[in-house]
Order: C-alpha cells, then structure tokens, then sequence
C-alpha cells in the first residue's frame, strides 16, 4: 500500500491505519519486558533458525534446507547465550533451553557425512561433549 512520506499513519498488509510509535513509546515498550523474556525469546530465535539449517525443515522443491556451516556458528551462539544465561534466567527456563540446545546438537551430529572431533561440535566447549 502507498503511504505519503508526509502521512501521519502508518498501513499494515491488512490496511488497518496504525498511529506511528514515537521512540518514547518504542523505549516503555521495551521497559516493560523482562530480562528473562527477552532472553528466552532470543534463544527461541536462534533455535528455530539452527534447525532449519541443520535440515528439520521441509522445503517443497527439494525435501528439505541444509546449511550445515551456518547451522554450526548459530547453535554455538545459542550455545553461549544459554551457558551465560542459566543462572540469570533460573533453573525452570534453563531446562528447556537447554534441552532444545541439546536436541539441535545431536541433530546437527546425525547431519554431518563425518562426524566432529570430541568437543569440537558445535556448542561442545560451552556445554561439553554431547552424545
């Protein structure tokens, strides 16, 4: 939808007229969300980004995606994410963290034609050796 660089409103995909956020609004947005949250919702990010490249999701053309190289540094920075964060973000939001961090781990394993040295996998010298 066209929208007038001097329009005061902005148009969604659905055409529903949305008042622009100014950036104190953008900045007590962002107040309000705790630590724990933001945290949680980045590893989220990471994780469903790791597991497309390592090959969990189904593309129509060819069966599936696989970037095994980019799968790799995505699940050491959840990683890492989720070793500093444990202790921030308390045991019960942890668990599942990690959990889903191991999960990727071993899919990325089963994945590789060859596999990683010991430690060498992705996310191993955070976590230790996974197996």
């Amino acid at each position: 939808m066209y929208t007038d660089v001097n329009d005061t409103q902005h148009h969604d995909h659905a055409g529903h007229d949305h008042a622009p956020a100014t950036e104190g609004e953008e900045l007590r947005d962002i107040a309000e969300v705790s630590s724990v949250e933001i945290i949680t919702s980045a590893c989220v990010h990471l994780m469903s980004a790791a597991a497309v490249k390592v090959g969990l999701a189904e593309d129509e053309a060819t069966g599936q995606y696989q970037d095994l190289a980019e799968a790799r540094k995505l699940i050491n920075a959840l990683a890492g994410l989720v070793t500093a964060a444990a202790p921030e973000i308390g045991n019960e939001h942890a668990r599942s963290l990690r959990d889903g961090l191991r999960s990727l781990q071993l899919a990325f394993a089963e994945a590789l034609p060859f596999p990683d040295e010991p430690g060498q996998a992705p996310g191993e010298k955070y976590t230790g050796r996974v197996s």
